[in-house]
């Protein structure tokens, strides 16, 4: 398999960390967004959509979108599980991953941010007021979710990481790559910390 990626990007960390947990290979194949590498023709041929990740399979099938990317690694292999077997609790975990993956990031990746500086002219002060307004609105509310799961545990959801800590990891990255003070985020802080001390998250990391 091969891992069509970017460090920067939080969706493809996303990933990354997916094929840690599961303990899977793919070769690591980095596109540098910013200079347009994702515009390519020959990339927009493995995905039309020109983002990051795609995972491309033996067969040649190409999968796009991180969440479905790790739903297949999810399903293709099981242990361990990225979901709770209690359908209750498996709603709750995706719900956690969704306000994420699209909520909170597509207001601000990459292209958004480039649209809101090249083409609506905003100086790099309003587009940092832009990020931080959409980290903390949604932050905010998860918060208050994080706090009392329905499950206790080190992680989102238990004693073990799964897919709502698997979005949630990239996002506080890319919260303190803003320097937005996560003071009031105490829950999700402690998250990413116990996820930091596993070597699955630290080897996905793009520093």
């Amino acid at each position: 398999m091969r891992l069509y990626n970017s460090d920067p990007s939080s969706a493809s960390y996303r990933v990354r960390i997916a094929l840690n947990l599961k303990g899977v290979s793919a070769e690591l194949l980095c596109l540098q967004l910013r200079d347009g590498a994702q515009r390519d023709p020959a990339y927009a041929a493995i995905n039309p959509q020109c983002l990051v990740p795609t995972l491309t399979l033996d067969d040649g099938t190409a999968l796009t979108q991180s969440l479905a990317i790790i739903d297949y690694l999810d399903e293709t292999h099981p242990e361990p599980p990225f979901l709770p077997r209690d359908a209750r609790l498996r709603a709750w975990v995706r719900a956690v991953a969704l306000a994420i993956a699209c909520d909170i990031h597509p207001l601000n990746n990459l292209r958004v941010l480039q649209y809101l500086e090249h083409d609506l002219k905003q100086d790099a002060d309003a587009v940092k007021t832009w990020y931080a307004h959409w980290i903390r609105l949604g932050f905010d509310a998860l918060e208050r979710q994080l706090v009392s799961p329905p499950v206790a545990g080190n992680f989102c959801c238990g004693d073990a990481p799964g897919l709502a800590d698997i979005c949630l990891v990239p996002q506080v990255r890319n919260a303190r790559r803003y320097q937005i003070d996560l003071s009031a985020y105490p829950r999700i802080v402690a998250i990413d910390a116990a996820c930091a001390e596993l070597d699955a998250f630290r080897r996905a990391n793009p520093a």
